[in-house]
């Protein structure tokens, strides 16, 4: 619980408000920068609370706070969430059973790896029948063990070549979804080391409200290869975050 405000909760709170504008512009980009920082500030099944009920905030956010009519992906939503559901449970065993530093370590280097793919993926075309499960139970296994579990979702709808509308109102229906199956996925298995502490929530939900207002006029300015190109730094800024947090 957030009792006295030191270097690591000022640059928590930063990292959080970063990562909402971010995923309020993108549609991805708050796990990967809040929950390095979430993780080394908290404890490692707090942290995953705290990213479950604020992702919960952003996301619901970006679906009914804005004046437009959202355009998911459904089917391929519905696919990607199904898959992810048994990558739930395996995470949450990954979660009690390795140490803060190793969840960390494992974020990093999920972050790096996605953008060494990033970099040598082909053009966007029709994924092969193997794409929806494998990044559905990826995200599934880093939903409940890191919070992080955006990358492979991002690489497949980038791989599938959909617009960056598509892409952001996709991930925002999946995340919401994730948010919600994550937290009974904790519950069923009785961790009740993730309920995370009420100073947390009181500081860090209204950022994710400034946030998300600051990130969806960015959204309006990003289009083609900007967007790319955001989604791409996005990766590269939670690389160095996770970085820092397992150095320090």
């Amino acid at each position: 619980m957030m009792t006295d405000v030191s270097l690591l909760t000022v640059v928590t709170a930063i990292a959080v408000l970063s990562g909402a504008a971010l995923q309020s512009a993108t549609g991805f980009g708050f796990g990967l920068v809040a929950a390095p920082l979430l993780f080394a500030a908290t404890s490692p099944e707090e942290a995953v609370g705290l990213m479950m009920i604020l992702g919960l905030e952003i996301n619901t956010l970006t679906l009914a706070g804005e004046r437009r009519r959202p355009q998911p992906l459904r089917s391929e939503a519905l696919a990607l969430v199904a898959w992810a559901l048994p990558g739930m449970l395996v995470g949450v065993f990954v979660l009690r059973s390795l140490d803060a530093t190793t969840l960390q370590v494992i974020v990093t280097v999920g972050v790096l790896a996605s953008l060494a793919v990033r970099r040598l993926r082909p053009a966007p075309g029709a994924p092969g029948r193997w794409a929806i499960p494998a990044a559905g139970l990826a995200a599934g296994v880093l939903n409940t063990a890191t919070s992080t579990s955006g990358p492979p979702l991002v690489l497949y709808l980038l791989r599938r070549g959909a617009e960056p509308g598509q892409v952001r109102d996709t991930l925002t229906v999946i995340f919401l979804a994730f948010s919600v199956l994550g937290a009974a996925a904790l519950a069923v298995t009785q961790t009740t080391e993730a309920i995370p502490g009420l100073g947390w929530l009181a500081g860090l939900v209204p950022l994710v409200l400034l946030g998300h207002l600051v990130g969806r006029r960015g959204f309006e300015r990003l289009s083609g290869g900007r967007y790319e190109l955001a989604l791409t730094l996005t990766l590269v800024a939670a690389a160095l975050a996770g970085l820092v947090t397992v150095v320090v």
